[in-house]
């Protein structure tokens, strides 16, 4: 692991780190802020997932979380969205594929399988490394994200219910295998079978049986992308089917930046810290 940067903040540390990934064949890079508390002993882990077009860096420098972070005693982790690199297939002129845009899959189909592999990622090879070279609980970690990564919280949540200890979300893409711009990613990365998709989706994997205990998540009412991409409606309908407990929040006059994202950002962190306690 190499140390890029490192900076005081609030009594803690935020630093920013790269490692050679086996999962996804490239150099990756990834953001961690350690809190005062640490000296005392191991901390709970939070996750953020970005989203599309972000790296680790977008949340760190915008998302406002390092105050309450450091109050809570949360140790905040922020993995890039997708491998990068000279060798790592790339559409340069599509925002919405390639990097930038792994959508937290582990691509089936070349040329993409070899390094979008961000599941794996970000359940296996990330935490592996985080609970070896920083001094977190890996017992108690929870996950939230934003839009993609919102996305990628929800999925990961349901198919780990007894791992995370929380779950929450803003703007997530809740139906991404009928969203429009993010139905031909998972075609390109697994496939033109749509049962493979399956997986990767939200309100399929609660319709499948995938079952968490409770969910936040908050919606801006004027999220440009709320009617053809995000739809939270359609998660409420699947929860309420299931009896999963969601706590949908829409947010009056919110659109889908970091400006919506650190308004209600502590609300998050006190959600989490509260269920890691």
């Amino acid at each position: 692991m190499n140390v890029l940067s490192t900076s005081k903040s609030h009594g803690g540390i935020q630093g920013v780190y790269s490692h050679a990934s086996e999962v996804c064949a490239c150099d990756m890079t990834f953001a961690v802020f350690v809190p005062p508390q640490a000296k005392d002993g191991p901390l709970p882990v939070l996750w953020f997932l970005s989203g599309l077009t972000c790296t680790h860096a977008n949340v760190m420098d915008k998302g406002e979380y390092r105050r309450l972070a450091a109050e809570l005693g949360l140790v905040v982790v922020c993995p890039d969205t997708s491998p990068r690199g000279p060798d790592v297939p790339d559409e340069k002129d599509n925002w919405q594929f390639g990097c930038g845009a792994g959508f937290y899959v582990d691509a089936t189909q070349a040329p993409y399988a070899k390094n979008y592999r961000m599941y794996s990622y970000v359940t296996e090879e990330l935490p592996a490394l985080i609970e070896a070279k920083f001094p977190v609980d890996i017992s108690r970690q929870s996950i939230f994200g934003h839009s993609m990564g919102g996305h990628g919280a929800l999925t990961i949540a349901l198919k780990n219910p007894g791992r995370f200890r929380s779950c929450s979300a803003f703007a997530p893409i809740v139906q991404p295998t009928t969203a429009g711009w993010s139905r031909p990613a998972l075609e390109k990365y697994l496939g033109s079978d749509e049962k493979s998709w399956r997986a990767h989706d939200a309100t399929l994997l609660i319709g499948d049986g995938h079952r968490y205990g409770e969910l936040l998540v908050d919606q801006g009412s004027a999220d440009g992308f709320l009617q053809d991409g995000l739809r939270p409606w359609l998660l409420e309908e699947a929860c309420k089917k299931a009896g999963i407990a969601l706590k949908l929040r829409m947010q009056e006059g919110y659109d889908h930046s970091y400006n919506f994202i650190s308004t209600f950002m502590d609300d998050h962190l006190k959600w989490h810290a509260a269920r890691m306690a």
